[in-house]
């Protein structure tokens, strides 16, 4: 069966690895962005150009036969080198320029990231920025993304990156029910209102400590609106549904909240920026690694809910102080090692 190996394209390994992945032909036309017809034709050429099935076809599913499971296997090897080989190419450029696919999400793009962005772009203009907004990770081996922005305490194995800042949550509620109330509030205990109504964020979100604080300590008659969007709680909470946990970065801007009680450190969780190590040399990943620390660094107090936004000359203000984060094995970080990002 060496021969008619002869006759194979790449395109005819990766269209037998998504039918194998995707399980149907219509799921694998989607993955490739063809239809469900030129999948099945192609399929029926290759196993004829081969002379044996590739899949068992039942009512649930193509599953692939043994010879179907070895050349699935094959394309996953060919399409790890091929991709290892486009990173190592993305990572050899000089000057920043080119295409960078940023993943992070909407909590943190629409209250954080998009004017850094814009100032970025001000300042290196030959660099184009594709923002993928997600809260699920991305793989950033296989570029679905080059740089990845998250809040967590468990940035991946695989990345490279650094710890640029600590969000802290706060609990927060509307200045006309706490006149009281605000960014340096500390006298409220929040055991005393437990029997207020809250807001909190669903069962999709309970990995976050302030979320898990709400579903252990509030009455569950209590929690009278749940929400799977941060930027949707925070709506809430302004409307007096109910007070609930925001980030500090969040809530202190917005002037329709006010902080009910001093921020809880065991609820914060890091900010990170992270990347693939065979990108971090590059020249635009690094324009923009750097350019995004450095702005951070500027806003820390804010970020980590120390200090609200000022406003200077009718503008929202930004506040600045040294960057105090901490940074793993130099300038950059590898989970587990030290590593330059």
């Amino acid at each position: 069966m060496v021969e008619p190996f002869k006759n194979l394209a790449w395109d005819d390994f990766r269209l037998i690895k998504a039918i194998a992945d995707a399980g149907r032909l219509p799921a694998a036309a989607e993955l490739l962005g063809i239809n469900h017809s030129t999948v099945f034709r192609r399929l029926g050429q290759i196993e004829a150009t081969l002379g044996v099935s590739l899949f068992e076809r039942h009512r649930t599913g193509y599953v692939p036969t043994a010879v179907g499971e070895e050349m699935v296997e094959l394309a996953s090897d060919i399409d790890e080198r091929i991709t290892g080989f486009g990173r190592k190419v993305a990572g050899a450029e000089v000057v920043p320029e080119g295409e960078v696919r940023v993943t992070t999400s909407d909590t943190l793009l629409t209250h954080l990231f998009t004017p850094l962005f814009a100032r970025f772009r001000e300042k290196e203009p030959r660099v184009r920025l594709d923002i993928v907004v997600s809260n699920q990770a991305l793989n950033l081996s296989k570029r679905d993304a080059d740089v990845a922005i998250r809040a967590t305490d468990t940035p991946p194995e695989n990345l490279v990156g650094r710890r640029v800042a600590r969000i802290n949550w706060g609990l927060y509620g509307r200045p006309a029910d706490f006149p009281d109330a605000g960014p340096e509030a500390r006298g409220v205990e929040v055991s005393d209102l437990f029997d207020r109504p809250w807001v909190a964020l669903g069962d999709r979100m309970a990995g976050l400590k302030a979320v898990r604080f709400v579903h252990e300590h509030v009455p569950a008659e209590k929690i009278v609106y749940r929400i799977s969007s941060v930027l949707g709680l925070a709506e809430a909470i302004a409307e007096g549904i109910g007070i609930g946990h925001l980030p500090c970065f969040i809530g202190n801007a917005e002037p329709g909240l006010t902080r009910l009680a001093s921020a809880e450190p065991a609820f914060a969780t890091d900010l990170w920026l992270l990347t693939h190590p065979d990108l971090r040399h590059a020249a635009r990943i690094r324009a923009l690694l750097d350019f995004l620390a450095a702005e951070i660094a500027r806003d820390r107090d804010f970020i980590e809910g120390r200090k609200g936004r000022e406003v200077e000359d009718g503008q929202t203000g930004r506040q600045t102080g040294r960057q105090t984060g901490r940074q793993i094995g130099g300038p950059g970080r590898q989970a587990g090692t030290s590593a330059d990002g």
